[in-house]
């Protein structure tokens, strides 16, 4: 049951998480299932007596992990500072990170923690983890030999039983640089655009394997993976480079790319612009894009 405390304005507090997604259904909470926001609020619950909706960068799907997520949510100062012996709100906050991370270790599966908290720090009303944010890093790991298929690091690289032409799969991907519509490469969600910016798409020959390592302002729905399924496809010789052009040139479900497996991506890194233009870039991110007209006043489905 929730505390009450005198009505007081909320404080915005930020957090930076880390998780490893193979134990979660994605970010975003569903009912009867475990998901990274649903085991956060839980624990937020559990500390501050009040239910808290948490704003996130993105949200990602079942089995992706990050390495570097944000998200935002609001809450009176009070219910805080009463986490701390002196009544102190930094000291509060300090608390609330240390016990926080208690809370969601205990509830974790495995041997250690696999959804922990790096940072928690207050930020202005101006902040909104979501459409504050000006890009969005992925990456993503291809395991295609022996040498590199290890069986400790497996939850977090797809295995490739065939050797990948990694320099045909980049030149297959600089087609994709730019903004463009990317229906072929996104499940669609109804009313949302399927225009993104897409900054960087790198493929490199590492000493894990190999890494596809992707930038944009947003990403839709199975994008990355879609892209990365695309590229595989190239990599093993099945497919011409061009055809990422084409399928990017002529946007369609028809003509839809296959998927990559979720546990090979990882949610690397978000962009935020300094802390003066954090109400404007809402504006601009809530706008959807067109190839016609880059300014219609209508939201975005920004992941």
């Amino acid at each position: 049951m929730e505390e009450p405390v005198a009505a007081e304005k909320k404080v915005r507090i930020r957090l930076d998480l880390r998780y490893l997604g193979t134990g979660f259904h994605g970010w975003a909470s569903q009912p009867g299932l475990r998901t990274v926001q649903g085991e956060v609020e839980k624990a937020l619950f559990t500390l501050l007596r009040v239910e808290v909706a948490l704003t996130v960068a993105g949200r990602t799907d079942a089995g992706v992990h990050a390495a570097a997520q944000v998200a935002n949510f609001d809450v009176e100062p009070e219910r805080v500072e009463r986490l701390s012996r002196e009544g102190s709100f930094e000291a509060g906050l300090e608390s609330l990170h240390g016990r926080l991370n208690g809370l969601l270790a205990r509830g974790s599966q495995g041997a250690g923690a696999d959804v922990v908290v790096t940072g928690v720090q207050v930020v202005s009303e101006d902040f909104d983890a979501r459409f504050s944010a000006l890009a969005r890093h992925y990456s993503y790991r291809i395991s295609d030999e022996v040498a590199t298929n290890d069986p400790l690091t497996a939850a977090a690289v797809w295995w490739v039983p065939a050797r990948l032409d990694v320099e045909q799969m980049e030149r297959a991907g600089a087609s994709l640089i730019g903004e463009h519509d990317f229906l072929s490469f996104c499940k669609p969600r109804e009313g949302a655009t399927t225009i993104r910016t897409l900054t960087r798409l790198e493929v490199q020959r590492t000493p894990h394997g190999v890494e596809v390592r992707l930038s944009a302002d947003a990403f839709c729905h199975s994008m990355v993976r879609s892209i990365v399924g695309a590229l595989v496809e190239v990599g093993r010789g099945r497919r011409s480079a061009q055809w990422l052009e084409e399928l990017v040139r002529n946007p369609g479900r028809e003509n839809a790319a296959p998927i990559a497996p979720a546990h090979g991506l990882t949610m690397m890194g978000v962009d935020y612009p300094s802390e003066g233009e954090w109400r404007a870039q809402q504006g601009v991110t809530r706008r959807v894009r067109s190839l016609v007209d880059s300014r219609e006043d209508t939201p975005c489905d920004c992941e």
